[in-house]
């Protein structure tokens, strides 16, 4: 699994509020979208992650909003692994407009089973430190 990925972002109408910024909620969907583009781009897909019968859930998210976002605004999310435990993983993400910082955020997932259940992470998860 790689540590870090970048995937780009084109800001849509509906993504703005009455005040023509990014509603703050539309971060936290861009945060999932790294997450998952992370995964694909190291070979694997949420869809055959739950398939197997492994869900990663949000244990916690934040984000911390530094310059606002607006429509048709081409964005750049970094998303960056930074630990894996036995069972759960931590993501940084940071969205830039060309070099300014928009927003930053950190999640933690936790890797359970469809009922719930704490599991281990799966072994292809973890990241060499090579």
């Amino acid at each position: 699994m790689q540590r870090e990925h970048e995937i780009s972002i084109r800001v849509r109408y509906k993504e703005t509020d009455g005040q023509g910024r990014v509603h703050h909620a539309n971060y936290f969907v861009w945060f999932e979208m790294g997450r998952v583009e992370m995964l694909r781009a190291a070979g694997y897909d949420y869809r055959k992650l739950e398939a197997d019968g492994t869900l990663l859930v949000v244990h916690k998210i934040s984000a911390q909003y530094v310059l606002p976002a607006f429509y048709d605004d081409l964005l750049t999310l970094k998303t960056r692994l930074i630990r894996i435990t036995p069972a759960r993983c931590e993501q940084e993400y940071e969205l830039y407009r060309d070099n300014d910082l928009l927003a930053k955020g950190t999640s933690i997932l936790a890797c359970v089973t469809r009922t719930g259940r704490v599991r281990p992470m799966p072994e292809w998860l973890v990241i060499d430190e090579d």
